[in-house]
């Protein structure tokens, strides 16, 4: 059975960093597609970060340059780096293991392999 354990959510200032983490059990991180999404509010749930089981790396244009998708086969676990973030970046984050689309409906989706969602606040 897969199971995904979101954390490292926050509230921030403008331009600070958080790190989020998404532990994996029952799928190996290096074998699988990994993403992470986001919804803010009154939004559709969006795909932000991708890492392919080759290691290809994909953003979305907004975060370019800011954040950085990464797993780590020892822990188990990927990882979104987030850096210089922005009021924009405000959502609930949620990590995936084998599901890469621009957009998922609903969010979360009810599937093991889909998080359950780590809110970040940024705040001016």
């Amino acid at each position: 059975q897969v199971h995904l354990v979101e954390s490292g959510g926050g509230s921030v200032q403008v331009g600070g960093s958080l790190r989020l983490s998404c532990t994996v059990s029952g799928l190996t991180v290096d074998r699988s597609n990994v993403a992470w999404y986001r919804q803010a509010p009154g939004n559709k749930c969006v795909l932000v970060a991708s890492q392919m089981s080759d290691g290809s790396k994909s953003y979305l244009d907004s975060v370019k340059g800011r954040f950085a998708i990464s797993r780590d086969s020892a822990k188990n676990t990927a990882y979104l780096q987030m850096d210089n973030l922005k009021p924009e970046d405000t959502a609930v984050y949620y990590c995936s293991v084998g599901i890469v689309a621009g957009e998922v409906s609903p969010c979360p989706l009810p599937s093991d392999l889909f998080g359950q969602g780590t809110q970040v606040t940024v705040s001016s």
